[in-house]
């Protein structure tokens, strides 16, 4: 997928396209839903199946108290947008001038300038412009005027919820991850590089890899059954996965995201690993030595491999 950074560099190679708009954390059932109709559309119209997008995230400028904290870097959602067929976007700075815009005024310098737009597909509920203004029934005025064709998508539900990034993060962050993998399609994940620890799981309990995450959003502080992966090398690893602050050792400021290899691996160590959480088997907390934590640490693991084990067949490949 080619990525456009800005208006400038977009400008005379971005269109014609059939274009969908938004942030798009998490990039869950939800988007996926729109980025097929999407594709189709382009299709249809025989342009570029393309994306505009927000950096950073429009809250932090309108609304900064209340930003969200994102579920997934826009690297990582520009890669997942890409495997839903996604041939292009446009990353657009948001900040305060921007945020003045009109809704006439975007539609003309970043739809119909920008980014040669044949087709626009938004969800219901889509806001533009100043104040966010403008909406489906403007847009739609705007198209006829600027000649885009406009499709409205519905929201997708399930089990009664809309799918949302919200609902994800909230899912996420109460350790519901078997619910939260519903609604993002997958097993929600963190990813980044492989860290130096405090070396006291090598000497008192068990070797843990140590991630330092780039993900805003957490689950919940616990013990999980999680699938660990060394993308650069091709290796795989059943696992279990603490996150937390450590307070049998004192408690940390900062969060700790501690993995245990269920199987052991050749060197060398891997620099960068992602971590998909299964489901969770227990709260953190405190125990009296490190002892009594590496007993624990033991039936965790036994509770992951029996998990795991389950998991093998009713899926009948492993979870892989």
């Amino acid at each position: 997928m080619r990525v456009y950074r800005g208006l400038r560099e977009a400008a005379g190679a971005f269109g014609p396209s059939a274009v969908t708009m938004g942030n798009f954390d998490g990039v869950h059932l939800g988007h996926q839903h729109l980025l097929k109709r999407l594709v189709e559309m382009s299709r249809r119209l025989k342009v570029k199946a393309s994306i505009i997008t927000f950096d950073p995230h429009p809250a932090c400028v309108v609304a900064p108290d209340r930003a969200p904290k994102l579920i997934s870097t826009i690297g990582q959602r520009m890669e997942r947008m890409a495997g839903h067929g996604i041939e292009q976007a446009l990353v657009l700075e948001f900040d305060r001038e921007f945020s003045l815009q009109s809704p006439g005024e975007f539609v003309e310098r970043v739809l119909v300038e920008g980014a040669g737009a044949k087709g626009v597909l938004v969800g219901e509920n889509f806001r533009f412009g100043n104040r966010q203004a403008g909406d489906t029934a403007l847009l739609r005025q705007l198209g006829s005027k600027h000649g885009f064709e406009v499709e409205i998508a519905g929201p997708v539900t399930l089990r009664g919820r809309m799918v949302s990034s919200t609902e994800v993060r909230r899912l996420v962050q109460a350790g519901q991850m078997a619910l939260a993998a519903r609604f993002l399609g997958r097993h929600y994940s963190v990813e980044g590089p492989v860290v130096g620890g405090h070396g006291v799981g090598s000497k008192q309990t068990v070797p843990t890899l140590n991630l330092n995450p780039a993900a805003e959003v957490l689950p919940a502080r616990g013990v999980y059954v999680t699938r660990t992966h060394d993308a650069a090398r091709g290796r795989n690893w059943k696992s279990v996965t603490n996150v937390g602050f450590r307070p049998t050792f004192g408690g940390d400021e900062q969060i700790n995201i501690e993995t245990f290899l269920l199987e052991g691996f050749e060197e060398p160590s891997p620099e960068r690993i992602r971590v998909e959480f299964l489901h969770r088997l227990r709260a953190e907390r405190k125990f009296p030595d490190a002892q009594a934590l590496k007993g624990q640490i033991l039936r965790d693991v036994g509770r992951s491999q029996t998990y795991q084990r389950r998991l093998k067949r009713w899926t009948g490949r492993g979870g892989e």
